[in-house]
């Protein structure tokens, strides 16, 4: 899976923001500064967002995403749950 790199101006400080999948016009992405945070994923769509473990999937947190979306993100997040562990590792390294 290729991850496409977005800049997002921050604090005066370029911040990356791998783009992992897009599915069902949801964004998968991750923040390349997250230090010391286990893997995982932020989703947004339509200005809601939502962070889920991938280790053993779970929602961290959620604005916006209703019921049925979370339910949606959940299932995209299992089924490409392998893919999303590989991108994450291959951007930050095996030891995160």
């Amino acid at each position: 899976m290729r991850a496409s790199i977005r800049a997002h101006a921050s604090s005066r400080k370029l911040v990356k923001m791998p783009t992992v999948l897009r599915a069902g016009g949801y964004r998968f992405y991750f923040y390349s500064h997250e230090p010391g945070e286990p893997p995982h994923i932020h989703v947004d769509k339509d200005g809601a967002t939502a962070k889920f473990w991938l280790e053993r999937p779970a929602l961290v947190r959620s604005s916006g995403f209703n019921a049925r979306d979370l339910a949606e993100i959940f299932r995209l997040v299992n089924e490409n749950r392998p893919n999303l562990l590989e991108s994450w590792h291959g951007f930050f390294g095996p030891e995160r």
